[in-house]
């Protein structure tokens, strides 16, 4: 019973600093940083540097004009922006509307590679000092270019990532959107600290020079080229004023595909930078990752089974309406919450969505989909090539 007991609170505690925990951590570490923080800039403007907004579609003409018109309104002197889209293997008439666009340039072949591929091949025609990566459906912040060139002004910072915001459409878009929501205050207390961990695909930026060629079937570039970039010694940067507008996955099933598919990526990321477990070397970055990154991808979602089942002994043991105890206590407070998700699972599936039972059921879709996507890993099932997931 002694070890039943150790292993319960050691995983209670991993599944407290993985989801709340370091987040209260942060705030403090940053309270203390201030302290002793006494960084006066004097840097002065300097002249707008040249940018490519840089785009890879497959099949998005659905999204084009509205892409286009969007890009094209951003707060930015005109002559120093740049537009190039890779479309590889689309074949609905993305290429040939986006050359109807003036000052667009397309890079297109009939093959279809992969976002990975289509990135390295396109990459090699940039010529601008900043590469600013955007997907075809996502909709940016007018001032999102002048805000990520901000933060560049600091040598030091190597990419700067943006923040994504969710349009909150219906219950199910506000259960994403609150965990969106709290995905930016973390990025934004890890940007304060020292560095964010990974960017975010819908919107963000990097220096040209420093983009490495990404092995073609890497499923999270965004995550990959971003943290290879801090690895290097520069950090990743944080703006939620420089964001990116996208409308929710169109169900739950469509979320947990795309769950899927990230779990997938986050464990082959875990072993593709496996050099970040290394604090001895890298510091306050490893820190973060495995805070923020490596807990998430591992140890807490398979915590959240092992706490429950430790705990039905633990109860059992003390009696189940013994109410004196801390054990008995929690017990109950877990069944009630899985109740509430599988009461948001059953009412998703009659489209009722009640916000009281979507955002518990929410917290266990996107820790079922780690089991998924780590079975999915391991058997190799999740290509490159992946259909995006439908949106709302």
């Amino acid at each position: 019973m002694t070890f039943l007991i150790i292993i319960f609170w050691i995983f209670l505690f991993i599944i407290f600093y993985t989801y709340l925990g370091y987040g209260i951590l942060l705030f403090f570490l940053i309270k203390i940083k201030k302290l002793f923080s006494s960084k006066i800039s004097n840097e002065k403007p300097d002249p707008d540097p040249e940018v490519t907004i840089f785009v890879t579609a497959y099949n998005e003409i659905d999204f084009v004009d509205s892409k286009m018109r969007n890009t094209l309104s951003l707060e930015y002197p005109k002559e120093k922006v740049k537009i190039i889209w890779v479309t590889d293997g689309s074949d609905d008439g993305t290429p040939e509307m986006l050359r109807q666009y003036p000052g667009v340039t397309v890079f297109h072949q009939p093959l279809r590679t992969g976002k990975i591929a289509a990135m390295n091949r396109g990459i090699k025609f940039v010529t601008t000092p900043i590469t600013i990566f955007s997907d075809a459906n996502t909709m940016l912040g007018q001032e999102a270019i002048r805000r990520i060139i901000n933060l560049f002004k600091d040598p030091q910072v190597g990419c700067v990532s943006g923040e994504k915001r969710i349009l909150l459409t219906s219950t199910a878009a506000a259960a994403e959107g609150i965990y969106w929501k709290y995905e930016s205050l973390l990025k934004k207390w890890d940007a304060q600290l020292y560095s964010v961990v990974g960017a975010a695909g819908e919107l963000f930026a990097i220096r040209t020079e420093l983009y490495q060629e990404v092995e073609k079937d890497t499923l999270l570039d965004d995550f990959i080229i971003s943290m290879r970039i801090a690895m290097k010694g520069y950090t990743i940067q944080y703006d939620p004023l420089a964001y990116s507008l996208e409308k929710p996955s169109a169900n739950i099933k469509e979320e947990l595909k795309r769950k899927i598919r990230i779990s997938a990526g986050g464990i082959q990321s875990i072993l593709r930078l496996k050099e970040l477990l290394n604090p001895f070397r890298y510091g306050l970055l490893s820190f973060q990752f495995i805070s923020h990154r490596v807990l998430r991808w591992t140890l807490a979602p398979m915590g959240l089974l092992i706490v429950f089942f430790c705990n039905v002994f633990l109860a059992m043991n003390m009696g189940f309406i013994t109410f004196n105890s801390f054990y008995v206590w929690l017990f109950w407070l877990q069944c009630i919450f899985y109740l509430l998700a599988m009461g948001g699972w059953y009412l998703e599936n009659k489209e009722v969505k009640k916000t009281i039972f979507y955002v518990p059921f929410y917290f266990v879709i996107m820790n079922l989909s780690v089991y998924f996507g780590f079975w999915r890993y391991l058997n190799k099932q999740q290509a490159v090539t992946w259909e995006r997931a439908k949106r709302g």
